[in-house]
């Protein structure tokens, strides 16, 4: 790969391109570090923290961490959480469902917690993949993404996704907010013109080197042969910043996790940083970089400011500083790990060269398998998110991906295992505990609380034993450990089956007088336990949640009201009058005879064509 740079950059002027392209000088150099010839006018940039959170920036020669800024007390309450902006190039599968229903249920959770939480979520709409998809389908680039960004958001209500701004990169304040931090860049010194040859892999949108490569010149992630192109274009200089994002990622480790990714990103920085093309002269669907109509903004400088510019409402000027203003840094970009690279490493220099503060986290998560295999449509195994909602309910299809995947590793589906899952925690440990429990409650004492819970739990080693697995499931949550705050979560239910099975009510109701009473204390003390599990699991399975909150008596309202205070003990008081039991998830049934995969005696694995069946329950 080699590279013909020329020096157009000196003067601010660069809209003037018939003196930048006179005065134009070309030279090789070595494809891996590409150098230009005069790199002193590159100055390095201070952070500073000013009260209003926005960064000032001075030219120093040293430099400063811009990861984190004081805040005030207001901004501290803030949480700004981001999923990537999905590409539209094709509707929506499992792996985008998989990141979005992770960071829905973080914003869950630090919504309980009392924080201004901001939930971006998005579509990416530029691209020559996206002309092409267009083309494909007989449709123009605008359609094509009109519908696909439409199944985005169709899937996301199904799913119970409760994002609070969807940003589109072919809105018009996108584009503003775009331009102006192109503009940005290029006063600081950082945006070149240059010639640039080399091996395109038009999936990434992105040129590889020669090394990365499989053979045939195939991209190891989408398995494609890439193709030799040459295009005039303009650079961002990112390997001025490899000493700056040492120094970072050395001083804030926790801002790529998990951590063995952190290890991946500073491999790739130690390995020597590589200028990237920021434009395309061979794409027309894109934004026109700034007074150069031939060219367009290539798509991750694109997308990657949608983080921004979704901050702004709609009735707002589009310009970096109202953005800015209104909720940036992000407190987490949550990400798929095959994009790693952009986020912790291109878009932080970005961020740096422009003078803004840096996100505070960057969480790469694994891949998911279907039965072990690598999912595509070439091998027929693909996974597709609305068929699981239809069929099985969106509270199932988040539970069994967040509890089941290790959440940062790679994760794995099978139907089985999933349906197994799903009927064993959410229709027996907890929608059979609290199904029965009231049907004692409804048959013994008229649906009705004889004792205040925290006055029925005095002295009980249970209602310790729910407390401390709350603030385990908090400590997770608060990790981004998903499963392991499941985990938690279940195992009350888990407490309160033991519980009512050594109580055994059913048999104390039988004996009458101080043993009844003792009866329906027992009863109060597990009906707490679920509405407590009612709370803290309401991150991941909300409309499970809130069945399980009206079946105790409450309201929508109320359930929505919630915080993560109400998950101590003590919230149910005497006299509070139970709904009628009715099962919040029933098990998904499957006949022996037509069963996907029956075990034998021998412990083999039979197929059967037919599908499970579930009973589903209605929603409201």
């Amino acid at each position: 790969m080699a590279y013909g740079l020329q020096n157009s950059i000196h003067n601010s002027l660069w809209f003037l391109q018939s003196t930048t392209s006179s005065s134009s000088l070309y030279y090789p150099i070595n494809f891996g570090r590409p150098r230009l010839k005069d790199r002193n006018h590159f100055q390095k940039l201070t952070f500073s923290s000013s009260s209003n959170g926005a960064l000032s920036c001075s030219c120093s020669s040293s430099t400063s961490n811009p990861n984190y800024c004081e805040k005030s007390s207001q901004e501290a309450d803030t949480f700004v959480l981001t999923t990537p902006l999905y590409y539209v190039n094709a509707p929506p599968h499992m792996g985008s469902a998989y990141t979005t229903i992770a960071a829905d249920s973080i914003a869950r959770f630090q919504r309980l917690l009392g924080k201004n939480v901001i939930f971006i979520t998005g579509t990416d709409e530029h691209g020559e993949k996206i002309a092409t998809a267009a083309a494909a389908s007989g449709s123009s680039p605008a359609e094509h993404c009109d519908t696909v960004s439409r199944a985005y958001k169709a899937l996301w209500r199904d799913l119970g996704i409760s994002y609070d701004k969807f940003i589109r990169t072919t809105d018009s304040k996108h584009e503003a907010i775009v331009k102006e931090f192109y503009s940005k860049v290029f006063a600081s010194g950082d945006i070149y013109r240059a010639d640039y040859e080399g091996l395109y892999c038009v999936n990434c949108e992105e040129y590889k080197d020669q090394k990365e490569l499989l053979e045939n010149n195939c991209c190891p992630m989408h398995l494609k042969p890439c193709v030799a192109r040459k295009e005039d274009n303009y650079f961002f200089a990112l390997s001025k910043y490899e000493e700056q994002l040492q120094k970072m990622l050395n001083e804030n480790p926790n801002f790529v996790q998990p951590s063995y990714r952190l290890n991946e990103v500073q491999s790739w920085i130690k390995s020597g940083l590589r200028d990237f093309s920021i434009s395309r002269a061979s794409v027309d669907w894109g934004i026109v970089v700034p007074n150069d109509a031939k060219q367009t903004i290539y798509v991750w400088f694109d997308a990657l400011l949608g983080y921004i510019s979704a901050l702004l409402d709609e009735e707002e000027q589009p310009n970096l500083q109202t953005a800015i203003l209104t909720g940036w840094p992000a407190s987490l970009h949550l990400i798929g790990k095959d994009i790693l690279r952009f986020h912790a490493v291109y878009w932080p220099a970005m961020l740096m060269s422009a003078g803004l503060h840096l996100p505070k986290m960057v969480f790469g998560h694994g891949f998911l398998t279907k039965d072990g295999m690598k999912m595509g449509k070439s091998l027929g195994n693909t996974l597709e998110p609305t068929d699981l909602v239809d069929r099985f309910g969106s509270d199932a299809v988040r539970y069994f991906f967040l509890k089941e995947v290790e959440f940062g590793s790679d994760g794995d589906y099978s139907e089985s295992r999933f349906i197994n899952t799903v009927n064993a925690h959410l229709a027996n440990t907890i929608g059979n505990l609290l199904n029965r429990t009231l049907g004692l409650l409804k048959k013994n004492c008229q649906s009705t609380l004889t004792l205040d819970s925290a006055v029925a739990a005095e002295g009980n080693i249970f209602r310790d034993t729910v407390g401390k697995l709350v603030e385990k499931a908090e400590a997770h949550y608060e990790n981004l450990e998903l499963s392991s705050a499941c985990e938690a979560v279940l195992e009350i239910g888990n407490a309160g089956n033991l519980y009512i099975n050594e109580q055994a009510p059913w048999s104390l109701f039988k004996q009458g007088g101080a043993a009844s009473e003792t009866a329906a204390k027992d009863l109060v003390i597990v009906l707490e336990a679920m509405r407590i599990i009612a709370v803290a699991l309401s991150p991941v399975t909300p409309n499970l949640c809130l069945r399980i909150y009206k079946q105790l008596g409450y309201t929508e309202d109320q359930f929505h009201a919630t915080t993560w205070n109400d998950a101590k003990w003590g919230g149910l008081k005497a006299g509070h009058v139970m709904e009628q039991p009715k099962p919040v998830f029933s098990r998904i049934e499957i006949p022996v005879e037509d069963s996907d995969e029956v075990e034998t005696t021998k412990g083999a694995t039979k197929k059967k064509e037919n599908k499970p069946q579930i009973k589903r329950v209605v929603q409201t």
